[in-house]
């Protein structure tokens, strides 16, 4: 998973009247107490689905999920004891969702999606901020039998027109202050039927919440209408459950199609078999739902125990993450390698005693030794460093808590199969470089409407990762670049990773690239961009000289 933070969106205006062709719902993002029902009081679900079981301490561990089966339903059923826990916490605006109102609130998005006229199988387009509403639309979605494709908040209009027309989704739910970014859409594209708006704060005075809507409806009127009787779409665990688009560093995003096993599967095996999560933990992931690795951190692995996820949708700065570690006390804080650095370097960190930090992981890029050294170090918990992947869902390879060897991305998470493959297709010996390829029960089924790269990802049982690594004869693998990174100087392969990792190590550096360069006579060499830390200075021969004295 390689997994940018950047800014946000800036607040957006209204829909334009000119638009009213398209049906236009708003979710505010407070809810009225009175127009909730009664958790006690909550009918029972009219179809029967049934739920997974799980074995972890066998070997290979075991997660059989029936045919008949139904992601959100799994998710959301397990909970009638904890109906009064909060399930999520919005550390921006404070608000608590409980486990009840999470279940009630899903059921009557699933409602209000039917009363529509969405159908089983049928598409809508999710590009909200992480706030309560983004878990309820997901699972409500679900448990219709809609299938959500969760995106990226921060592309641009051409990335959703392009996701829009690709997905042929009826509907989109949008979070307020980035529907101007789809302002020039709606309304354009044929298969876009009903837009759902989320995140419209709530005016006490109804005529006056009218007006300001321009005659759209609200939340209360399209959502709260319906029951939250617990009617649940006849899927199968095999079924299409929901999107993630992938990056599109390739060439144009690809649709990565997920089923309703896959999520569970997830938190079992890595949430449960790796991470130990609790029902007692709270967590907090820097990492949004719409990725791969912050769907698993905030929503599959929290609800699969009963954990509370706290949310931060604006973008987690130093000051902010550290704001709510400091605040909400998390024990589990997943984050990645750039903003483990910048956390580091913030002059105003707090001490180790000021937080609760039982266990921090690490994806999206590989963690340099150094960093995960100082974070252990300064707060006394390890950073499980690990990879995954949009095709596989979550983490396959990780460290594991009282087994981590910094520099490494660890062994493979049970349940999963690795290999590496060498240029000529062959499996590697213990110390060569090769592709990493994985086999296990979350990889994704295609890339939707792209036969040629799912034909050259997915290969029977087998998921190309794209990238490269070596393995030891303990099983511990390490990271040594992407295949379309690796740099071959004087006819050897040269792990950029590699040579960043040395350069991350020198007190002056903050952060580091390394890419090739063709030199005057059409070689490859490699060349190091680096960011000093504020109030450091270092000469290029002094940190050509520390990288010597590490590598060989």
């Amino acid at each position: 998973m390689q997994e940018e933070f950047l800014e946000l969106f800036s607040l957006l205006t209204q829909v334009k009247p000119a638009q009213a062709a398209i049906k236009i719902i708003v979710l505010h993002s407070r809810y009225n107490d009175s127009r909730r029902h009664n958790l006690n009081t909550l009918p029972q679900p009219s179809t029967a689905n049934h739920t997974r079981t799980a074995n972890l301490t066998c070997t290979p561990p075991s997660v059989t999920v029936p045919r008949h089966y139904n992601a959100a339903y799994d998710l959301l059923q397990r909970h009638t004891q904890r109906a009064s826990k909060a399930a999520f916490i919005d550390s921006v605006t404070g608000h608590t969702l409980t486990y009840g109102h999470l279940s009630a609130q899903s059921y009557q998005f699933a409602n209000a999606l039917r009363a529509l006229g969405f159908a089983p199988e049928s598409r809508v387009l999710l590009c909200a901020l992480d706030t309560t509403e983004w878990p309820v639309a997901f699972l409500g979605c679900l448990l219709a039998g809609v299938v959500p494709v969760a995106v990226n908040t921060l592309l641009t209009t051409k990335d959703f027109d392009f996701m829009l027309r690709d997905s042929r989704a009826q509907g989109l739910i949008v979070s307020h202050a980035l529907l101007p970014a789809f302002d020039s859409l709606i309304g354009q594209i044929d298969t876009l039927k009903t837009v759902i708006v989320c995140g419209v704060p709530a005016d006490n005075n109804s005529s006056n919440t009218a007006q300001q809507l321009q005659g759209k409806y609200a939340f209360e009127t399209v959502v709260y209408a319906q029951a939250a009787t617990q009617l649940v779409a006849d899927t199968c665990s095999d079924d299409a459950a929901f999107w993630l688009y992938s990056s599109g560093s390739t060439g144009a995003p690809k649709g990565t199609v997920h089923l309703h096993s896959h999520l569970i599967q997830t938190a079992q095996l890595y949430g449960q078999g790796v991470l130990g999560i609790q029902e007692h933990d709270v967590v907090y992931s820097a990492a949004k739902f719409f990725f791969a690795y912050g769907l698993g951190n905030s929503l599959t692995f929290p609800l699969a125990v009963g954990a509370t996820a706290v949310l931060l949708h604006s973008r987690p700065t130093p000051a902010d993450v550290f704001s709510v570690l400091q605040k909400y006390q998390p024990s589990i804080f997943y984050g990645v390698p750039t903003l483990y650095a910048a956390l580091l370097a913030d002059t105003a960190r707090p001490a180790k005693a000021a937080l609760h930090l039982r266990v921090c992981t690490s994806a999206g890029e590989a963690l340099p030794a150094d960093i995960g050294k100082r974070w252990s170090a300064e707060y006394g918990c390890e950073v499980l460093d690990g990879i995954g992947s949009t095709e596989m869902l979550h983490i396959f390879l990780s460290n594991r808590p009282g087994h981590v060897r910094y520099g490494t991305t660890g062994q493979a998470v049970p349940g999963y199969t690795l290999k590496i493959i060498n240029d000529d297709g062959q499996e590697c010996k213990a110390g060569e470089i090769g592709e990493l390829q994985v086999s296990g029960p979350t990889s994704a089924i295609m890339y939707w409407n792209n036969r040629a790269k799912t034909k050259a990802t997915f290969a029977g049982e087998w998921t190309r990762s794209g990238d490269k690594y070596t393995v030891d004869a303990d099983g511990y693998y390490t990271y040594s670049g992407r295949t379309d990174d690796m740099l071959k100087v004087g006819g050897i392969y040269v792990s950029p990773f590699e040579v960043e990792a040395s350069l991350m190590t020198h007190t002056a550096v903050l952060e580091a690239a390394v890419i090739g360069v063709a030199d005057s006579d059409g070689l490859t060499k490699p060349k190091a961009y680096v960011v000093l830390k504020s109030g450091h200075s270092a000469t290029v021969d002094a940190l050509q000289a520390h990288v010597k004295s590490q590598l060989a």
